[in-house]
């Protein structure tokens, strides 16, 4: 069997529904994040949540809307956790860098959830890219506040802060995915990485220095 049968919890009766739901969610998350999507079957979501097919089937849909069920539940997860990390009264680099520790210690103590809502919804693209345009969404809005709160507090023009915050979201994502295969690396380390790539870059645009190319 390719899931330990000792996860498994026992077969209950008379669950509330959201306790039901909750439930088999965890379940399907563990195995598409195990199988990927394609070779998930319901068969052992059932076995794993301990409920029969038809009753996932009553609560929350056939294969594919159990699979935007949990790609829209993983992503409201991961934006509030990193909505709840970041400080409101802390400066904007100290802002950034709470939000950044936030998402990767979400990412890896939820490695499941990530490689759910990043490789493979990513890979499946088609009916879910809605959930995740969703996600990445929110997640480059709320970026994107930390950054307009930092330029307009410096005197900086906004309207780049956007592209800035797609790039951040973007590069966040990649290095997520790459640390899945590198889980040695300490997640304040990862932080740093990417904090010092962003921050280093931005803070020079607050000081009013930007890069410009040797003329030719």
């Amino acid at each position: 069997m390719s899931v330990d049968e000792q996860r498994r919890p026992a077969r209950v009766k008379r669950l509330p529904r959201e306790v039901r739901e909750r439930q088999i969610l965890d379940a399907a998350v563990r195995v598409f994040s195990e199988h990927g999507y394609h070779n998930a079957s319901m068969d052992e979501i059932s076995e794993v949540a301990g409920v029969s097919k038809p009753m996932i089937y009553a609560y929350l849909g056939h294969k594919e809307d159990l699979f935007a069920a949990c790609i829209r539940r993983e992503a409201t997860l991961l934006v509030e956790a990193i909505a709840g990390g970041v400080r409101a009264e802390a400066p904007p680099d100290m802002q950034l860098w709470h939000g950044l520790r936030a998402f990767f210690r979400f990412v890896g103590e939820q490695r499941e959830s990530w490689r759910v809502l990043h490789r493979q919804a990513t890979s499946q693209g088609g009916p879910f890219s809605e959930e995740l345009m969703g996600m990445r969404g929110r997640a480059i809005n709320l970026v994107d506040a930390l950054l307009v709160r930092s330029a307009t507090s410096h005197g900086v023009p906004t309207k780049s802060t956007e592209a800035m915050a797609v790039a951040l979201v973007g590069a966040g994502e990649s290095l997520a995915d790459w640390w899945l295969d590198h889980p040695d690396v300490p997640e304040k380390t990862v932080a740093s990485w990417l904090m010092n790539l962003v921050w280093m870059g931005l803070g020079d645009l607050v000081d009013g220095t930007s890069w410009v190319p040797t003329p030719e």
